[in-house]
């Protein structure tokens, strides 16, 4: 989608954006360290077929950056090039393993934690309520 203007939507904002392909993929479950910051890879399509999620932890600080995987209340459209509801569906459930305290920093909107998000999404499984 990188190299798509078509496919990142770009063409349709008569902007035309053609980048790189990337360097490397990263792969579910794979982990890393930038700096102090180590940092897990969870990969969670559905919004687009490269959605993922990052599982950020320092010290005893962690967090989890979800992208437009999951918002406050929501989750992200499946309506646009390479979405699809099923595998979103699936990588929510992904999401609920994780613990209820575990802020949840989404793309844009506001932030929120998985227990909040279990109690209250409508999109969360309701096996894993």
């Amino acid at each position: 989608m990188l190299t798509s203007p078509e496919l990142n939507l770009s063409a349709f904002l008569q902007d035309n954006c053609r980048c790189a392909p990337p360097e490397k993929e990263l792969e579910d479950c794979e982990s890393f360290y930038a700096g102090e910051l180590h940092i897990s890879v969870i990969h969670t399509p559905g919004h687009t077929p490269g959605s993922a999620c990052f599982h950020i932890r320092e010290g005893q600080e962690e967090a989890l950056l979800v992208g437009d995987t999951l918002f406050a209340g929501s989750v992200g459209r499946t309506d646009l090039p390479g979405g699809d509801q099923k595998q979103l569906e699936e990588s929510i459930r992904k999401l609920a393993a994780l613990p209820d305290d575990l802020k949840v920093y989404p793309g844009h909107g506001p932030d929120s934690t998985i227990g909040v998000e279990r109690r209250g999404n409508p999109f969360w499984p309701g096996d894993q309520r």
